[in-house]
């Protein structure tokens, strides 16, 4: 993510990497499984469980939400996209 800013290499976002402190509303870095392993997404947790999160992936698209593993950088089955 780094270059996709103001013209250094600092990354536009600011992440929630511990899966202890998770609340709705905060920005994590998460991954898809399949033939898109290996990218970053950007999210914003909307819900958050036990062992769970629910990522809205795009604010735009309030209705396109992602469940996905409890961990620093959730994991989301490539069959939910």
């Amino acid at each position: 993510m780094q270059g996709m800013g103001a013209g250094d290499d600092s990354c536009p976002f600011s992440f929630n990497f511990d899966p202890d402190s998770f609340k709705p509303g905060d920005t994590v870095s998460y991954r898809v499984s399949g033939s898109l392993s290996g990218f970053p997404f950007v999210g914003t947790l909307i819900e958050v469980g036990a062992d769970y999160v629910v990522i809205q992936g795009a604010p735009d698209k309030p209705d396109e939400v992602y469940r996905g593993t409890r961990e620093s950088r959730p994991l989301v089955d490539y069959d939910q996209i």
